[in-house]
């Protein structure tokens, strides 16, 4: 069984600036062209699982213009981490005193008074268990943050102690990665 997880198509937001969970929209053009190449690449009759946002529905939306047979359901658990005050703010008007503070305690630590990055492990975790559950392939249009802790929980890792042990290879916007579960 798979899982394909794809990147929301680039967003609108200005460089630098922190969001996970603040509903950035996607730039229009690079969503119909991510939703035309998925429409080539996708098999028929696919699950098809999107997070809340509105980045992430309006890719779903248009692939499914493309291609109807991929209808897609909202899923909470694939939605970004929630970085709390930070979202909005750039990553350096958050500042290193911050950032430190997070990555001392990576696991636990709420970022900007958000969600600790152990519970976005612990929720796409559940999400994961109900995939392999349906035991059919699934398409994932979700976020970087949730891809990263999909690949670690796809190879056992359930906790991330450590900032260094946190994936950092980049996920392009409109990525298509897949995982064999």
């Amino acid at each position: 069984m798979k899982l394909c997880l794809v990147r929301h198509a680039r967003t609108v937001a200005a460089p630098g600036l922190c969001y996970g969970r603040l509903d950035v929209p996607a730039d229009p053009a690079d969503t119909r062209t991510c939703a035309q190449h998925l429409a080539t690449v996708l098999a028929p009759g696919l699950i098809v699982r999107t997070s809340p946002a509105r980045r992430c529905q309006e890719l779903a939306r248009a692939l499914q213009g493309q291609r109807p047979d991929l209808r897609a359901s909202v899923d909470v658990r694939l939605q970004e981490l929630d970085f709390g005050c930070w979202e909005g703010r750039t990553w350096e008007a958050i500042g290193e005193a911050a950032l430190s503070a997070w990555t001392a305690a990576f696991a636990d630590h709420r970022p900007g008074g958000g969600e600790a990055l152990q519970s976005l492990l612990d929720r796409v975790g559940l999400a994961l268990e109900d995939v392999r559950d349906t035991g059919r392939d699934t398409v994932w249009i979700t976020h970087a943050g949730v891809i990263r802790a999909a690949r670690l929980l796809a190879h056992g890792v359930r906790r991330i102690e450590r900032a260094a042990d946190w994936p950092d290879a980049p996920v392009p916007f409109g990525a298509i990665e897949t995982l064999a579960l």
